[in-house]
């Protein structure tokens, strides 16, 4: 009844609204996706399309039909990608996705490792905070992800934690609080706070913090980059939460302090995470397992 080339035709309207633009993606005649179109139409014995003001949308019928064809040519591509990588690490691609603070601080080096070692697998890296990554997982949109959470079981991922992460608080050498030596929560919550977005997995954990000691959230600073956050702390006027891995480097420049909150324990894990049914390539298990080999055992659970 129809092929992957019609499936994508679908996708492909629903997005652009336009044959020309269609056919110029797949590389085909104007008539040849039209000619499609009415084969589908046609073949499923309902309106599919319509046409408004020179545009192309989808009838409910065809919008009902796109809802498959996304998953359809996502398991087609994922396929293929599978196929191309068996058994084989001459050729392929890894598609990545990872929260801000294993992309920036524990897989750089990696990559360029690997890369170095397999040329041929092109590599593609996304990062965004965790819900995103483990939604992308779940669109089957990466083939990897990798992201610091608290406690996380999504049905449809398979999640491994591979090291460990502690948040602290920073502050400058040259804040108040660097001179009281055992900081009590009602002394830290006096003073301004730097907040991270609300999708941050970071921003959860320092509500946690506020709530579990009274406290109520302070209308402050909020800002979605760490590196904004880091400097800005380092300023003097302003506290944060943040991740250990993330300030090591300013705290032995001298540039921040770190402590460990009291009341609290804010260790979290960074995980690995896979779709259930994504094929295990010997591509994906060798960066998988290079990866976890690669961290430093001081963070290895």
């Amino acid at each position: 009844m129809f092929n992957l080339t019609k499936l994508k035709i679908i996708e492909l309207i629903e997005k652009h609204h336009k044959i020309t633009t269609v056919a110029e993606i797949l590389d085909l005649k104007q008539p040849t996706i039209t000619f499609h179109m009415k084969n589908m139409e046609r073949d499923f014995g309902v309106k599919l399309f319509e046409t408004r003001i020179g545009r192309v949308w989808l009838t409910d019928s065809g919008k009902a039909l796109h809802h498959y064809a996304v998953k359809i040519n996502e398991l087609a591509e994922e396929a293929e990608r599978a196929v191309g990588e068996f058994d084989t690490l001459r050729k392929g691609e890894l598609k990545i996705g990872a929260s801000y603070v294993p992309a920036t601080y524990l897989l750089p080096k990696m990559l360029y490792h690997f890369s170095r070692s397999y040329p041929g697998v092109r590599i593609s890296l996304s990062v965004k905070p965790t819900p995103l990554i483990t939604g992308m997982l779940e669109r089957r949109e990466i083939d990897l992800g990798v992201f610091s959470t608290d406690v996380l079981q999504l049905p449809d991922l398979s999640i491994d934690p591979i090291c460990e992460d502690e948040l602290v608080l920073i502050f400058s050498p040259t804040h108040p609080l660097a001179s009281i030596a055992d900081p009590t929560p009602h002394q830290i919550a006096s003073f301004y706070f730097v907040m991270h977005g609300l999708e941050s997995s970071t921003r959860l954990l320092t509500e946690r913090w506020w709530a579990d000691h009274g406290k109520r959230l302070p209308i402050g600073l909020e800002l979605d980059s760490l590196e904004a956050i880091k400097q800005t702390v380092i300023l003097g006027e302003h506290i944060s939460f943040v991740s250990r891995l993330a300030v090591q480097y300013e705290v032995e420049q001298g540039l921040l302090r770190s402590y460990s909150p009291p009341g609290h324990s804010f260790r979290r894990k960074i995980c690995l995470a896979t779709h259930k049914e994504r094929y295990a390539s010997t591509l994906l298990e060798r960066f998988a397992d290079e990866f976890s080999a690669s961290l430093s055992t001081e963070f290895l659970i």
